[in-house]
């Protein structure tokens, strides 16, 4: 299915909630009902989504994913659009919260499985990034491989330097140079931090 954009939440107090109400329905053979769901990044939203057949009592839980525009200062007024998909779609967002994998029902369709996977893959990458210490002011750094810098130098070890400016950020210089850099995204780099000597 495309994208089908609106002028409204219809009522709604974000769109989570319109998403939620949309999975939300009851017909002659089947109730359906969100058990939960999140928006990510304000861009996409995941949900766990109970699926139980009136005739047999059958029960099913299943990802709902959709991906998100929300602009309340549209110049058009077409404030959201969504584009929905089911996990075994193989949608390309695979960032679904653990709470709401926890919650689907085992399934035998091959494209789901791959796609739980992938999400419970970056479930695990990003625990282990956010376990990763972070470089202190006074420590040595030591990158696996030397970094390559604007500058044309690169090095593989670096001192950890207290940033005058922010309590929140610490700069990177090699010893014996004045030199200061910045390295974003240091947690997904290969690195071992040196103490200083006691």
């Amino acid at each position: 299915m495309g994208w089908l954009y609106m002028t409204s939440l219809k009522g709604h107090s974000g769109p989570r909630q319109y998403l939620d109400a949309q999975f939300t329905s009851e017909r002659p053979d089947a109730v359906s009902k969100v058990l939960r769901s999140a928006l990510v990044g304000m861009r996409v939203y995941y949900a766990a989504v109970e699926q139980v057949r009136i005739a047999t009592g059958a029960r099913e839980v299943w990802a709902a994913i959709c991906l998100v525009r929300y602009n309340p200062r549209d110049p058009q007024g077409y404030i959201f659009g969504y584009k929905d998909m089911e996990e075994s779609m193989v949608p390309y967002e695979c960032d679904c919260p653990e709470q709401i994998l926890d919650l689907l029902t085992p399934t035998d369709r091959e494209y789901a499985l791959q796609w739980r996977a992938r999400c419970r893959e970056n479930i695990a990458a990003r625990r282990a990034k956010a376990a990763k210490p972070s470089p202190c002011a006074g420590q040595v750094i030591v990158f696996d491989e030397p970094l390559c810098f604007a500058d044309g130098r690169s090095f593989q070890r670096l001192e950890v330097i207290a940033n005058p400016r922010s309590h929140r950020t610490v700069l990177f210089r090699a010893h014996g140079s004045s030199s200061l850099y910045r390295i974003p995204n240091i947690k997904s780099r290969s690195y071992r931090l040196v103490d200083p000597p006691g």
